[in-house]
């Protein structure tokens, strides 16, 4: 029999979020998987876990996911983490997911932290149906021209994007969506640092837009009302 695949979350930055279930995974399984062999150290170390490690990333999920595969088709249990949060989600590894699943592989899903759910719940907007559209392209043209298809829609938008690109963002937001429309960005959630801004996408843009800022984020949009055109 093949082993089980684990796809277990891992904390977003503050380690005190690891739970009980993602540690007692990762300490039984016989092999585990991590984005970047440095980060995946990191983590087990303080963790105090010792296990053989896999790599699957960007760059080698073809080749690393053939190897994976029959490490499962051996018997052997493995666990799949990304640097942060949730494997697979936003991250490599669906390769890996749908090939297993192919396979007949037993998958379990191991959940954890989450960037997406705290930036929804603290944004004050109606998630009872949200839009995720995750990240934007990093082609000005191709992003304001997605930014127009997003400005009518009514419900809540959820955007990410990396860090030195979130200036441009905003002033794409606020040339496309106008003066009015509200946002919630969600910054370094779960870290000493964390902070919520409020305001519309122009305001945002003006205080935040043109100063450089380290850590991850998530920008929450409020959907288009019918009472107004923006």
């Amino acid at each position: 029999m093949s082993g089980t695949l684990f796809l277990v979350a891992t904390p977003i930055g503050n380690l005190n979020d690891m739970t009980f279930r993602a540690l007692e995974v990762l300490r039984t399984v016989d092999v585990i998987v991590c984005e970047e062999r440095r980060e995946g150290q990191r983590l087990l170390h303080h963790f105090s876990i010792d296990k053989p490690l896999e790599t699957l990333n960007e760059h080698n999920e073809a080749a690393a996911t053939h190897t994976i595969l029959q490490i499962l088709q051996s018997g052997k249990n493995l666990a799949v983490i990304a640097d942060c949060g949730t494997p697979v989600f936003s991250d490599p590894g669906q390769m890996l997911v749908q090939r297993a699943v192919e396979r007949n592989i037993r998958i379990v899903p191991v959940p954890g932290a989450s960037s997406l759910m705290p930036a929804l719940t603290v944004s004050g907007f109606p998630i009872d149906q949200f839009l995720y559209y995750g990240w934007l392209s990093p082609k000005k043209e191709r992003r304001r021209a997605e930014l127009r298809q997003l400005q009518q829609e009514r419900r809540t938008i959820v955007l990410m994007e990396t860090p030195y690109r979130l200036g441009v963002l905003l002033r794409d937001l606020a040339d496309t969506f106008g003066e009015s429309r509200r946002c919630c960005l969600a910054f370094n959630l779960t870290m000493p640092d964390e902070r919520v801004f409020r305001g519309t996408a122009a305001g945002l843009y003006r205080d935040l837009g043109k100063t450089e800022h380290k850590g991850e984020f998530v920008l929450v949009i409020e959907g288009r009302r019918q009472d107004r055109k923006s």
